[in-house]
């Protein structure tokens, strides 16, 4: 792969000596060449954060780093918003949470093992208000969860865990197995996980367009199981390619980054991340 960020700021080095040249031209000639162009067309998908990102943090100061780097959605891990949550609780998480301009968009990932695990889970989505499940099940449950999709009409997304992972190792295992479901059971793509599996998560995405409900953005430094976290456009991850990808499919889920590299103290590489891929958002057509 490629090294995105390179070729990123390669483009936009480019872009600027452009810039430079055009500048030196007189003012009515150089508004002269400018071309009217309308408002760029809104991408159906949306930039947010894995909860998992401040599993070491309270709700409160987790919503503080959010509004500093300008991000709107959240997918709700339960250490924030707990299983057994009242309306009470609920209702106040979501005050906070409105507060600081951020939505809680969907939930998890939520292990399942049993019917009542599974129960558990759909009960709570459908208390916190949100229509997508981030799900890891065993195969023997998916039969059931089938069941529970059909029963609340909500998405389902599995997610890929990379190498060593028993049960979801890649886009490939989860598809295997619910490609004969509802359709609205898919996928959680971890594109750092795919990338470790030594396989392109652009070619993935393209792949397995139509069961990708959600994705979980990462870099990691190799495209291997060596590989490690790293800020987004630091590591082998080609993210204007993947940008593209994601207008060509049409994904209209979120894209949630999940930066894991500095748990303790995730708020610089977090504020990197999100601002490199607003700016491949920005700058690739």
């Amino acid at each position: 792969m490629k090294n995105s960020r390179r070729h990123f700021f390669k483009q936009a080095g480019a872009g600027m000596m452009a810039l430079g040249v055009s500048s030196a031209l007189p003012a009515g000639k150089l508004y002269g060449m400018a071309k009217k162009k309308g408002p760029a067309k809104p991408d159906l998908f949306n930039v947010a954060v894995a909860g998992w990102t401040f599993f070491k943090f309270k709700l409160e100061p987790s919503l503080d780093m959010l509004e500093r780097v300008g991000a709107h959605y959240l997918c709700i891990k339960n250490f924030h918003l707990p299983f057994n949550s009242t309306p009470e609780q609920i209702a106040e998480f979501h005050s906070k949470c409105k507060a600081k301009g951020v939505t809680g968009y969907g939930v998890g990932p939520i292990y399942m093992k049993s019917e009542a695990e599974a129960d558990d889970a759909f009960a709570y989505a459908k208390r916190v208000g949100v229509n997508i499940i981030v799900g890891v099940p065993t195969f023997e449950m998916l039969p059931y969860i089938d069941k529970k999709v059909r029963e609340y009409g909500y998405l389902y997304a599995i997610h890929n865990h990379g190498p060593g992972d028993k049960l979801y190792p890649s886009l490939e295992s989860v598809y295997a197995k619910v490609k004969d479901l509802d359709p609205r059971i898919g996928m959680c793509h971890d594109i750092g996980y795919t990338a470790m599996l030594g396989q392109d998560p652009v070619a993935e995405t393209y792949k397995y367009a139509a069961r990708i409900h959600d994705i979980h953005i990462k870099d990691v430094t190799k495209a291997s199981e060596e590989g490690k976290d790293c800020e987004v456009g630091r590591g082998v991850i080609d993210f204007p390619a993947f940008i593209k990808a994601l207008r060509k499919i049409k994904y209209k889920g979120m894209c949630s980054l999940e930066y894991e590299k500095d748990n303790t103290d995730p708020i610089v590489g977090l504020a990197e991340s999100i601002g490199y891929l607003k700016g491949v958002i920005n700058g690739t057509k």
